[in-house]
């Protein structure tokens, strides 16, 4: 399956897909980490860590000790070669990219930066989502692994990527010099985000990979529907279950037997009014989204949810932000076979 090219960034052409549509750890991936800032040697870096960083690069999964860690000067290069190191060694344990997060996502003790995960996600949602010809779903995938600004703004819900937002505040979009000239306090002329929709879509494919376009995510907008496509799409390719979602407005049922929460505030707010507890109009007010999932196979489900559905909520921090927790969908879900 092709289609047109996006998120470049995401890093999927350092992989080879298996026959299932998985991601194998490879050697080109682990190279992408051990060239990262934190890691690469720099010309006062000692000996040993620039012998290890070439040994790390000729067989990026060779065995590394700790009397290869010990010798290592810098203390911070030190702990960042632990930690690059204990996330490989988490991936080649899992073979795939898409079973590692998947450990992850249900409780592997592993340090990891929170970074990691989403680059994780990025890559992960590439694959799932490389034959999409819909601008819309791309854009709304994105809340799987960047963290976005909300603003209400008459009863419309716009998000728009939050790096984005803050470098636009901090240099009025125009790089180094517009940072110069906000400092100095020079008036810029503002600088709005496209928002994208059905007319202006095309403008995402050579735009995919700066995420500076917004997207209305308000109940019956064509976003909050692609970001169901996108929940569907993530539950087939993680567990290869078909489920139905449908984005809603409000939680009527008195037989409500499941709910995940897509982020920390949408956990604890379902959670209260899954018990029954009064929960204020101010935290209420905080769902930016309510869908219903079906699973098509009843089979699939812990014997007592079968024909129930599970409902999902999205919901905004106090300071209007979405960090969407994508793990919470494969760890959360009442499998059967699962406790």
């Amino acid at each position: 399956m092709t289609g047109r090219e996006f998120w470049k960034s995401a890093g999927l052409r350092l992989f080879e897909p298996d026959g299932a549509g998985r991601l194998p750890v490879s050697g080109d991936f682990l190279r992408a980490y051990y060239t990262r800032p934190e890691i690469h040697p720099v010309e006062g870096s000692c000996k040993y860590e620039h012998a290890l960083f070439e040994k790390l690069m000729i067989d990026p999964f060779v065995a590394v000790e700790d009397d290869d860690l010990a010798p290592i000067e810098d203390e911070d290069a030190r702990e960042n070669y632990a930690v690059v190191l204990g996330f490989r060694d988490h991936l080649v344990e899992h073979r795939t990219l898409e079973a590692a997060y998947l450990a992850f996502a249900r409780g592997a003790k592993v340090n990891v930066p929170a970074i990691f995960l989403d680059q994780m996600v990025h890559v992960i949602l590439h694959q799932i989502l490389r034959g999409v010809d819909d601008p819309m779903r791309l854009r709304a995938a994105e809340l799987f692994f960047r963290e976005q600004n909300v603003n209400v703004d008459e009863g419309r819900i716009m998000l728009a990527d939050r790096e984005i937002v803050e470098m636009y505040a901090r240099t009025g979009g125009a790089g180094g010099l517009g940072q110069l000239l906000v400092e100095s306090g020079t008036a810029m002329k503002s600088v709005a985000l496209d928002v994208l929709d059905d007319d202006n879509a095309g403008l995402y494919w050579e735009r995919s990979d700066r995420f500076d376009t917004v997207i209305d995510f308000r109940f019956t907008e064509p976003a909050l529907d692609a970001f169901a496509r996108v929940v569907e799409a993530w539950v087939r390719h993680f567990f290869d279950i078909e489920t139905r979602v449908q984005p809603m407005q409000r939680i009527d049922d008195e037989a409500w037997r499941w709910h995940i929460g897509l982020d920390v505030d949408a956990t604890r707010i379902l959670n209260a009014l899954y018990r029954g507890e009064e929960v204020d109009e101010g935290a209420l007010s905080r769902i930016i989204a309510l869908l219903q999932m079906n699973v098509l196979d009843p089979a699939n489900l812990r014997e007592d949810i079968r024909g129930r559905p599970v409902y999902l909520g999205l919901a905004m921090s106090a300071n209007k932000t979405v960090r969407m927790k994508p793990q919470n969908l494969l760890a959360n879900l009442p499998l059967a076979g699962e406790a």
